[in-house]
């Protein structure tokens, strides 16, 4: 005989129910799907609702949101592919710039170093006269 349990939240709780059932000679209806169903939930971060049929049905729709998910990012990379021609030329545009703001602040950098030592030069010149 196979018995309903409600409010079991976590699969520590679902082997607690179910070692008790056990132990009365029975056990809980669906224990081994349920079990993995609270641990995909529990890998996903998502709370139990704490039924096996709520626990199933938010998994059933995690899953159907996930593969949406999936069909969404597809879908953007065909399109992607579509313009790739113009996808080069903006990469080659943002490289170049990129390319050039790092010349600007090594430039900075270096005149910034080279008046410091010159103004430094000066005051030991100025020092030693």
């Amino acid at each position: 005989m196979a018995i309903r349990v409600d409010g079991i939240e976590s699969e520590d709780e679902l082997r607690k129910a179910q070692a008790a059932a056990q132990a009365q000679g029975t056990s809980i209806t669906n224990y081994n799907e349920w079990a993995s169903i609270l641990q995909e939930l529990q890998e996903g971060g998502i709370e139990s609702t704490g039924s096996y049929a709520g626990d199933k049905a938010k998994l059933e729709e995690v899953r159907a949101a996930v593969a949406d998910y999936v069909a969404q990012l597809e879908a953007e990379q065909k399109t992607q592919v579509l313009n790739t021609p113009q996808n080069k030329e903006t990469e080659k545009v943002q490289e170049a710039t990129a390319t050039d703001k790092e010349q600007v602040i090594k430039a900075n950098v270096a005149n910034a170093t080279s008046s410091e030592i010159m103004a430094n030069y000066m005051k030991y010149y100025h020092l030693l006269l």
